[in-house]
Parts: C-alpha cells; structure tokens; sequence
C-alpha cells in the first residue's frame, strides 16, 4: 500500500508527497481507513510507529470534506496529550499535514501565560491540542467551550493515568457531545488503560503494532535473583560503581515508592531525584535539565514519567521493581544504549515477580542469564526461583500485591529486569553497608561483597 492509494484529499496528498512519504507504516495503513469512514479506534502503539499522522491524515481529511466555521471558543478537533512538548509536536504535524488546507490551530498547555492561548481560542479553531490541566482552567474561567467537538483524540492516555490526570480526562471528554468521533492511543495497555478506553470509545476498531526491535543489541541485559530485603543494599553497590559522567535511571512501580527511593539513595550520600506523574512539569522539567547536565547522576522513575527520556549518558538501567507489563521492560531498557552507545541493564527479581519475568522473557522471545556472582546471590533462594520460573509457577500471592516502595527496599514488588554485568569492580571495601538487611547480618555480607562481580 502507498500514501497515493488512501483515500485522502488532494490538498493532504500534496503535502504528504511535498514531504517524500510514499509508503505508510503499519498502524497508519491500518488505522487510516476505517478512521476516514467515521469509527472510534484503540490503538497500542509505541512512539516512533507514526502513531501521529495516523490520526492526523484522516481528522483533516474529514474536517476538507465537511469545511465549516467552528464554535467561538471551540474547536471542532480536541487532542489531549500529557506533557506540553507532545502537544507542540502534534500541532506543528497538524500544521504541516495541513499546509495546503484553510486549517487552524492552537496550543493549550502550562507552564507559560494563558493570555494568548485565550485570545487565540476567542474566535475559535478547527484543532485544538492541550493539556489536561491548563485546558481545564481555561474551561472553568469561561475561555473555553467543548459543545463544538466533533473529534477527540487521547495521545499517550497510559502516560496521563501515570501523571495522574485521569479524572481531568473524565471531566473532559462529560463535556464534548456525545455524538463524536473518538480516538485511544496507548504505548501500553493495562487494566487501568483499557477501563478508561471502554468509558470513551464505542464499537471501536483495535489496532496493535507490535515493536519491531524487542531490545537493543547495544544493551547487555541481566537478571538478579535477590530476595526483597536485600534490594537496596544491591542497588547502592551498583550505583556507587557507576563512573565519573555516567548516568542510570532506576525504575520503581509506584509514585510513592520512588519518592522514597530517591530520598533512600540521596541519604547514601547519592544524588537521586525522582520523576512521576504527581510532580509539575516544572519540577520535572527542571528534575531532567540536571539529571542531563549531570548534577543529578541518578534518576528514580516510574514507567510512563520518563518514557521520554533521550539522554545519551544514561549507561544503566535498574529494574528495582519490575513492571507489570511486559512492554514496559523494552521501554525502560531503552533509555540506554542510545545513539550507537552501549548501556546495561540490570533487573532485581524477588519471588513475588518471578511471573512478571516470565512474560518479559516470552516478550522479548530470550532468556535473561541470571547473575549468580552478584553479592546477594544464594544459591539456594535462586535454585527455588528459577525452577518456579521453569515451571510457570508464581510467587506468593500475599507478596506480590504489597506496595510500591513501602516496605524495606523501596517498594520491591512487580518485576526486575537484567542487567548484572555492568562492571567488574566488585563490591570491594563497602564495609559500611546500605541497608537494612546488611546491617543486621554484616559478616555474611562482607564475604558476599568480597566475590562479588556486579
């Protein structure tokens, strides 16, 4: 199939081949059509599949074939996205797709004044891009009306759960008619993420596009069998080898728990900061520009929070808790190896996520070798987890559904991805320790720590 062959208008053809595009990706070929004819559609694709000009082509296509002024301070099209850099790119890929269309468009978002987002949206536009949190403040203060909204789109919905902005989306979309177009984009789909996809979406067609590259060849992937309690005391051994000018992003399962792992990590003398959805774009924007300029070596995150993250630097990545979701293990091992660099990945595997490991493996169709020179490792413990993990056995129930950081170890619950061959130093004279466990049983660790090759 070609651009050519779609259904679009002219104007939209003259654009997209003024551009080169001749052959579109899979979820544009498969998205396309059934969205010209007027469906909903849910579709699970990560960033980088052309996800954007999938939804893109068709809402202009349909706006060209029925040409009318909009609402004063509507819009006919709302796409909500969660971070204002998205909602930029979206708008300047509307812009460009429409280069040869009579098509307006304004930008929604915070962390800037609203005055001009206001007198831009006074006489009303064909596409609105905004943010949750801004788009609600404009809605309250009266700059802003929904009852012209033909199209809504959700981009990212999984990443505005994570950055807590799912009753604002509730809010949102009780205000746009009913009778509409909608469309569900999500990188991952959870039960959380499918629920709100159900509350919005009618008869919708699905769309998933699977990655191409399940991990990255430059990325050397490890996993350690370690019983909860003994996860920080690893975790700082392994930070505390991290070279000069070197960077590594740890990935905790709540919000809460990564907060108290970074906390955890600054008072080893450490510096963490953590990036959630419960933090401002400010903070997080300012959490990133020193964690890329190196000030922060160590970045504490939840999944969704730092899935934009392109920071050449980052050589490790520990799964302190690994993910619940498969799809996420690829996404966060992404965050190295970036570039043509090499990176590694490192993922702590207690009992209760033995299952979450099983699926990553089934996903990324490799085993992940299993270090057994890492200083926690008993031989007995991990003998038992990795003949439950042959097996298809899961961990214990009570285990596996505690906390996210609120016990011992900063929230070991869901799953830990490989990585232990990050570098050959040892564990050498750490005789001080780093967590609750070492402190209480110190001989048996120093002589784990004076083997270890981490």
């Amino acid at each position: 199939m070609t651009f050519a062959a779609l259904p679009l208008a002219e104007p939209i053809q003259r654009a997209l081949a003024g551009r080169g595009y001749e052959t579109p990706s899979p979820i544009q070929a498969q998205a396309i059509p059934p969205l010209i004819e007027g469906r909903d559609l849910l579709g699970c694709a990560q960033t980088g599949t052309g996800k954007t000009a999938a939804f893109c082509l068709p809402i202009l296509h349909r706006l060209q074939e029925n040409n009318r002024r909009p609402k004063a301070k509507s819009a006919r099209v709302l796409i909500l996205t969660p971070t204002r850099e998205l909602a930029t790119q979206v708008g300047k890929s509307m812009e460009a797709y429409g280069e040869f269309l009579n098509i307006k468009t304004a930008l929604v978002f915070g962390g800037v004044g609203q005055g001009p987002q206001v007198r831009a949206l006074r006489p009303g536009v064909d596409v609105l891009v905004a943010c949750p949190g801004r788009l609600e403040d404009l809605i309250d203060q009266g700059h802003v009306t929904l009852s012209g909204v033909e199209f809504i789109v959700l981009d990212e919905a999984d990443r505005m759960l994570d950055m807590g902005f799912v009753k604002p989306v509730k809010r949102i979309v009780a205000q746009v008619p009913k009778q509409r177009q909608s469309l569900f984009f999500s990188a991952t789909m959870a039960p959380s993420v499918r629920e709100l996809a159900n509350s919005i979406l009618k008869d919708p067609v699905s769309v998933t596009i699977e990655p191409e590259v399940k991990t990255s060849e430059s990325v050397s992937q490890r996993v350690c069998f370690i019983k909860r309690e003994d996860k920080r005391s690893l975790l700082k051994e392994l930070l505390e080898e991290l070279p000069e000018g070197e960077l590594a992003i740890v990935f905790g399962r709540t919000k809460y728990g990564s907060d108290k792992l970074a906390r955890w990590i600054t008072q080893q003398g450490i510096k963490a900061e953590a990036i959630h959805g419960n933090r401002s774009q400010s903070q997080r924007d300012k959490t990133l520009d020193r964690f890329r300029a190196g000030k922060v070596p160590v970045l504490v995150a939840t999944d969704v929070a730092a899935r934009g993250v392109d920071v050449k630097a980052v050589t490790l990545v520990i799964n302190f808790d690994l993910p619940n979701e498969p799809d996420a293990y690829v996404h966060r091992i992404g965050r190295t190896g970036r570039a043509e660099a090499t990176g590694h990945a490192v993922s702590f595997c207690s009992e209760e996520e033995v299952e979450y490991l099983r699926d990553i493996e089934r996903l990324i169709e490799m085993s992940l070798p299993i270090d057994t020179e890492q200083a926690y490792h008993e031989p007995n413990y991990a003998a038992d987890l990795a003949q439950m993990h042959s097996r298809g056995q899961q961990g214990k129930k009570g285990r596996r559904s505690g906390g996210g950081g609120n016990r011992r170890g900063g929230g070991g619950q869901r799953r830990g991805n490989g990585g232990g061959n990050h570098r050959n130093q040892g564990g050498g004279n750490r005789n001080q320790g780093g967590g609750e466990r070492r402190g209480n049983n110190q001989n048996r660790s120093s002589n784990r720590r004076r083997r270890a090759k981490v």
